[in-house]
């Protein structure tokens, strides 16, 4: 099951990390290519806002294709099923990985805006399949540690693509089509060890009625001792035809909309700002910047404890955490510059920030995602997260700046209400699923969707 996990993860949310971290390191060179490019093909310098926009769609059309892989992740889960649809995802990713690679030494920017889409289909499809199919495979007792995996790969990701950008590595001006075409190494890596792997049994039995395919899958993951518990509490499954699923849906779209609102861009935003007035050198800041990604990555790691703590406890604790440290960002930053000592509370509570994000929204929505669905409404419940996801990032990309640049550092402001506001949603509505069956997670949601009588 670890294996199975690792295998799924590396071209998944690990591949979703890694593509949103390293666009950051380039950035400058990529300015100078649309420079060169242009004056080559034209004649004539770049406008500085034409420069603006170019730069702006390369960075954000990444999650326009998020959105249409999101879109299409749950139909491709159906049709070519949860490990047929990861298989396939990759060789867009290799695809992707070779129009960015070339961009450069072809002069044509627009082979980069592409790849771009393409890597961001591969994200979207990604993280709407491999929660999935992590969901299914796991017996109810470690499903929380397990789908904890995704959390785990993608912060993995982001702090992978943090390392290689740095300009000792692929960060150089030399290297950065490397840099942006390494991402077909872990494509690679998924198609060489996922076939190695069974499909998802509830996927065999309940999707296509495969008995035989189901119990041997089961008894790959489980062991021919355990298999035969999983077999019963699949086929219990087939007697529910009800899709009734209001407040599923509800829940699903208020955490992934909270998880994306949350402030976690912020803080990303002001940590520069925040690491200079500290008095940390500017060539030493993106070293410090890595902290960061290795904050999010081990809260990802100590979130493996949802299966003793709980899934609604830690939730409800994170954004509340995050509330207090929103608030304690307004201040800090409000009076920066009044005393010596404040700045370092500033980065102390990014810190504290992220790594309550990781610990709550962060670590246990796609969990969260994967538990309270039936089988045949996981699919599409994921394919409508995954959209929710995509757009709320990307609409946050393009308001944030004037966000910012309206209300300054109260803009936490707007941030602490909102997690203070799904902190309360979570408390009064999602019951714990630590340790539950999915026929007792749907027993809890029937009591919401069709009252307690």
């Amino acid at each position: 099951l670890f294996l199975a996990v690792c295998a799924v993860g590396i071209g998944g949310t690990f591949q979703y990390g890694y593509n949103v971290s390293i666009i950051n390191a380039p950035t400058q060179h990529i300015h100078r290519f649309l420079n060169e490019t242009w004056a080559s093909r034209y004649h004539k310098e770049l406008n500085p806002d034409l420069l603006t926009f170019l730069w702006s769609v390369i960075a954000s059309i990444f999650s326009l294709g998020g959105l249409c892989g999101a879109l299409i992740g749950g139909s491709m889960a159906i049709r070519l099923g949860r490990k047929g649809a990861l298989l396939m995802n990759n060789i867009i990713a290799i695809l992707a990985s070779v129009l960015m690679g070339i961009s450069f030494p072809t002069g044509l920017f627009e082979l980069l805006i592409a790849g771009r889409f393409l890597i961001g289909i591969n994200s979207g499809v990604g993280l709407c399949v491999q929660p999935l199919y992590i969901g299914e495979v796991a017996p109810k007792h470690l499903r929380g540690g397990m789908a904890m995996g995704s959390s785990i790969f993608l912060t993995g990701g982001i702090l992978a693509g943090q390392i290689v950008g740095l300009r000792e590595l692929l960060g150089g001006e030399a290297y950065w089509p490397l840099l942006l075409s390494s991402s077909c190494f872990p494509a690679f890596a998924q198609l060489l060890f996922l076939p190695w792997f069974p499909e998802s049994p509830r996927y065999l039995l309940i999707d296509r009625g495969d008995e035989l395919r189901c119990a041997k899958a089961l008894k790959q993951f489980h062991g021919s001792s355990e298999y035969q518990k999983e077999m019963e509490d699949i086929q219990q499954w087939q007697l529910f035809t009800d899709r009734a699923v209001r407040w599923q849906l509800i829940i699903v779209i208020v955490m992934t909309m909270g998880q994306q609102l949350s402030g976690i861009n912020a803080i990303y935003f002001y940590a520069t700002y925040i690491f200079e007035q500290a008095g940390i050198l500017a060539e030493k800041i993106p070293y410090v910047t890595l902290g960061t990604g290795a904050c999010e990555c081990l809260t990802a790691l100590t979130c493996v404890s949802s299966n003793y703590v709980g899934r609604r406890y830690l939730i409800i604790g994170g954004y509340l955490l995050m509330t207090l440290w929103s608030i304690v960002l307004t201040f800090s930053l409000t009076y920066q510059e009044l005393y010596s000592w404040v700045p370092y509370v500033s980065m102390a509570s990014i810190f504290a920030f992220i790594l309550s994000f990781g610990l709550g929204p962060g670590g246990i929505t796609n969990t969260l995602t994967a538990e309270i669905f039936v089988q045949s409404s996981r699919p599409a419940a994921y394919m409508i997260a995954g959209t929710i996801s995509w757009i709320s990032f990307f609409t946050i990309g393009m308001l944030f700046p004037f966000i910012v640049n309206g209300l300054k550092q109260y803009c936490f402001v707007v941030f602490l209400l909102e997690c203070s506001l799904v902190a309360a949603f979570i408390f009064v509505v999602i019951p714990e699923t630590k340790n539950r069956s999915f026929l007792e997670i749907k027993k809890e949601f029937d009591k919401l969707n069709f009252g307690r009588n």
